[in-house]
């Protein structure tokens, strides 16, 4: 059965009630998302990965892409925005710089749609400025990813704002290329590069 949505109040979006959490965790590839600060703009193979610690309420997060041969990453924790509620709500934060992570950042990640089999998602934010489409594969069906852009616009995405994510087939391994171990991506995406 697919997860609920739940009901738009204003310019409140619909988000998934009753996210099956476990299920929800692996690998998740970036298909489409915004260009943001916090990523390298020539980043490609741009994926996340969620593991359910054991207190079975937060989840490791490591977000992974690839920029001039080098693997960038960051590890963060995510959690339920509001334990007590059904909607998949979730909060996730990150400590900045990598090379001596001590400032948590902290933002929204909120599933605004699931399909019934968990392999294609929908996530955004309140404010609208931030979407990702992700997929357990490295490719996307076009007529999936057209439904999920009518997904976004329905919530009041400007989808004209996506950007397709380059994807590798197969996928590189995260021990196949060297890390940027000094965090100058990070810096860099300050300015804009």
């Amino acid at each position: 059965m697919a997860a609920a949505t739940a009901k738009k109040s204003g310019s409140e979006m619909g988000v998934v009630l009753g996210l099956d959490v476990p299920r929800y965790m692996g690998r998740w590839y970036e298909i489409a998302s915004f260009p943001n600060f916090f990523q390298p703009r020539d980043g490609r193979d741009t994926r996340a990965t969620y593991e359910l610690m054991e207190d079975g309420a937060t989840v490791h997060v490591l977000n992974e892409t690839w920029s001039k041969g080098k693997r960038d990453y960051i590890e963060g924790t995510a959690y339920k925005a509001d334990p007590s509620s059904e909607e998949a709500k979730l909060k996730v934060k990150f400590y900045v710089p990598p090379i001596l992570p001590i400032i948590p950042v902290v933002g929204d990640y909120w599933v605004l749609y699931v399909d019934p089999d968990y392999q294609y998602a929908l996530v955004g934010e309140p404010r609208r400025k931030n979407l990702w489409i992700l997929c357990r594969k490295t490719q996307i069906e076009e007529e999936v990813y057209e439904q999920l852009l009518e997904k976004a616009k329905e919530e009041g995405y400007d989808v004209a704002k996506l950007h397709k994510t380059p994807q590798s087939d197969p996928p590189p391994e995260s021990d196949a290329a060297p890390a940027d171990t000094k965090g100058s991506w990070w810096f860099k995406s300050l300015f804009g590069k």
